[in-house]
């Protein structure tokens, strides 16, 4: 490389990396808050909004559920935004990153049902509606439609013709009236039912010349005339001023009315339910763990961890710039696929050294050895990046709540550790090569080994699987039976109870972990207490499992006894039955969107790698990493939350990038070995990718390891599975996946030969 290249080369990289660390700790912005400042966290993370409606007639118990669920679907372009009901007329919205309440309530809008009217009732002399002259006080008159009567009294009637739960799909369009005008409108699709009353409804409205009126939120956004019979289950709702205005309408009415009507009881900011210790101590357990892992990068693989070290801050910081150019809300499972993008990054890297180190060992020079080692690295790096990815981009279309949250993050940190580790990394290596790192000192070189026998020890190895497994499922039987529950359901999965109280005084967050939180559990028994500040008050939401009257009661003397609570005062403290904010058709699309994506990844591996067998082999080793993570989790009684979904999704993602690198090792050696054995080739395989599986593994587990240590106990049930599942991902890609490849293998070559005979 020339010199004014290196001079090029250096200016450029340093330009890269200055930018980078201005956008991340300083910004654009004048407020000096870079990216890392800058991140929306999520609600456990830096609290929120939460908004209480409560029905305003008596409501049935499947009503409020789909109340819930529409809610929920409502709410779902905000990240990390739950919905769950309270008591049995309420519904709670929690909206992570907002400090506004009013500004939440202006932006959800008031939750009604979409109504299609009659212009006239059923008498034809009678009208629903009118239009009304209203001025402004200048002098200007508008026109506005008003009600003559009630829903209720209309509904009685007969002449509300349709709702929203008739409309079958409704999207946002322009449509062109006039010379060259361009109108938005929402152009809607009826279901057989609505078809049926619509056709009914305009043929009399066409006969008669009467209106029929479309009534949202309390108003008429469009009030369209009849001129002809409409029978195709399709019409128009004009009245929008813009498009958006037009799409917000289409949204409201693809989610379906809601069944009853609604009104706030209550809009307040909370706080974190993890506190600012969580984060603080995240961070610098973050840092510490980053730390070591440079040190173990840089002592292993000399000057290529050095470029790994410079590639891993880059995709860290380009992580955190697009979390918050693109405004996405960080939960805990975000970090999951954070965390999962860090270990894929390095896993890419010390796949990439190991290439090299084999060609030098086949005395290519250095400069050969690393162009080398990038090219033959990149169909394992690819194909194990693209199977995860494709589970990601699944789960992100089919998944909510914190599904979604974790994939989209997961979708961000693939892309980036591809371009980190295999653009930068590469940049960096050439360069460092260029300035004078030419020797192969530098960079080792493999030593010849002979092939350890892991496909002879398989009846050994999966019978340790098996017992692990087996002692899962009988603790998951003797829970059953002694009626703990199978697992150890948290409040997302179980509901519970929710109790508000107002103190004499305002209480910070580690205040209440450490002098209210252990009094509650004491008088309560209760074993998962969670805590929401309502800002700028005196008043905390306690959440924990579901009380009885006595713990109820015993909750109450409490707070009466260690704090002066007055508990005769509803307005000083008030309790509610909550259900789950992971509903049953939250954790059906979660199964479904796993279960899609399970199967594409399958198809993918079957076509890339074209044998069955490899795509088998790998979901039977994905089944294997799970059953010992929940197994884990039935033993341990760790609670299972809301982190748990975005845990065993981790391990998923893990798991299948460690079996790939193998499975591309074997299929490279079946046509590079030529006459070997089937056993030699997958113990050879093993043999040679074994200290990426264990240099990747272990570089993950550290940094998880170092969140555990430091973290808070909500860290901590966030971090153990994690831990675990890597320990058996590696255990299964090494032990497992590779024997079961050979097994399969096998029995098909005998079936070959005995049907030659």
């Amino acid at each position: 490389m020339k010199l004014w290249k290196k001079i090029i080369s250096i200016i450029a990289l340093v330009a890269m990396f200055g930018l980078l660390g201005y956008t991340v700790l300083i910004g654009w912005g004048k407020d000096g808050k870079g990216s890392a400042k800058n991140i929306i966290l999520g609600l456990d993370l830096n609290g929120g909004v939460s908004v209480t409606y409560e029905a305003t007639k008596e409501v049935t118990v499947q009503e409020m559920n789909d109340v819930v669920q529409m809610m929920s679907d409502r709410i779902e372009k905000y990240d990390g935004a739950q919905a769950y009901k309270e008591g049995n007329d309420r519904v709670t919205v929690e909206i992570p990153g907002k400090d506004d309440a009013l500004a939440v309530l202006e932006e959800l809008g008031k939750p009604g049902a979409v109504y299609f009217i009659m212009e006239y009732a059923s008498d034809g002399k009678t009208k629903n509606y009118e239009e009304v002259r209203y001025t402004d006080g200048l002098g200007n008159y508008y026109y506005k439609y008003e009600l003559k009567k009630t829903i209720d009294e209309i509904k009685e009637d007969g002449t509300i013709i349709m709702t929203g739960e008739d409309i079958k799909n409704a999207e946002a369009v322009y449509i062109t009236e006039g010379v060259n005008s361009r109108v938005p409108v929402v152009d809607f699709a009826l279901n057989d039912s609505g078809t049926s009353k619509f056709k009914a409804a305009t043929t009399l409205a066409a006969k008669k010349g009467w209106t029929i009126g479309v009534y949202y939120n309390g108003e008429f956004v469009s009030v369209p005339s009849v001129d002809e019979v409409i029978s195709d289950g399709r019409g128009i709702i004009k009245g929008m001023s813009t498009l958006d205005a037009a799409k917000d309408l289409a949204e409201d009415i693809r989610i379906g009315a809601l069944p009853v009507e609604l009104e706030v009881v209550s809009s307040q900011v909370v706080g974190a339910s993890l506190g600012q210790d969580a984060i603080s101590v995240s961070l610098i357990a973050g840092i510490i763990g980053f730390v070591i892992l440079f040190i173990f990068m840089i002592a292993v693989y000399k000057i290529p961890g050095v470029a790994s070290v410079f590639a891993l801050i880059a995709y860290t910081g380009l992580v955190m710039f697009v979390l918050n150019v693109y405004n996405f809300s960080l939960t805990l499972p975000g970090l999951a696929g954070v965390i999962l993008g860090i270990g894929m990054a390095v896993d890419a890297n010390v796949i990439v050294f190991a290439r090299i180190r084999e060609e030098i060992a086949k005395d290519v020079p250095v400069s050969g050895a690393i162009r080398i080692g990038f090219k033959k690295a990149l169909s394992a790096i690819i194909d194990g990046n693209v199977t995860t990815l494709i589970a990601a981009i699944v789960l992100a279309v089919l998944g909510s709540g914190a599904i979604r949250g974790f994939a989209i993050t997961l979708i961000i940190s693939i892309i980036i550790s591809l371009i980190s580790s295999l653009l930068v990394t590469r940049w960096i290596l050439t360069l460092l090569y260029h300035l004078g790192f030419k020797a192969e000192k530098y960079y080792g070189r493999v030593k010849d080994k002979k092939p350890y026998d892991y496909v002879g020890k398989r009846k050994i190895t999966m019978s340790i699987s098996a017992a692990v497994i087996a002692v899962g499922v009988i603790f998951l039987i003797v829970n059953s039976t002694s009626g703990k529950g199978v697992f150890n359901l948290d409040l997302e999965f179980s509901g519970g109870s929710s109790t508000s109280v107002t103190f004499d005084k305002e209480y910070t967050l580690e205040e209440v972990e450490s002098d209210i939180i252990p009094l509650i559990k004491d008088a309560t028994g209760a074993k998962t207490v969670q805590q929401q500040i309502v800002k700028g008050s005196k008043s905390i939401v306690f959440k924990t499992n579901f009380l009885s009257d006595e713990q109820q009661k015993e909750l109450y003397s409490m707070f009466e006894e260690k704090f002066g609570v007055d508990i005769t005062d509803s307005n000083v403290i008030s309790s509610q039955r909550i259900s789950a904010t992971i509903g049953q058709e939250m954790r059906t699309k979660a199964i479904i969107a796993i279960a899609i994506a399970v199967t594409l990844m399958l198809i993918y591996i079957w076509v890339r790698f074209r044998d069955w067998k490899f795509a088998v082999a790998s979901i039977i080793a994905l089944a294997h990493d799970v059953l010992i993570v929940l197994a884990f989790y039935v033993v341990s009684r760790m609670p299972v939350g809301n982190t748990f979904i975005a845990c065993v999704l981790t391990i998923l993602g893990y798991s299948i990038n460690a079996t790939i690198v193998i499975f591309d090792r074997i299929r490279e050696n079946m046509v590079a070995m030529g006459k070997s054995t089937v056993t030699d080739v997958v113990n050879t395989s093993i043999g040679q990718t074994l200290s990426r599986s264990i240099n990747t593994s272990l570089t993950t587990f550290i940094m998880v390891f170092v969140l555990f240590i430091m973290g808070t106990s909500a860290i901590r049930q966030f971090a153990a599975p994690i831990m675990v599942g890597i320990v058996a991902g590696t255990f299964s890609s090494v032990f497992i996946s590779g024997a079961l490849w050979f097994v399969m293998k096998r029995a098909s070559i005998k079936r070959l030969l005995k049907s030659a005979e």
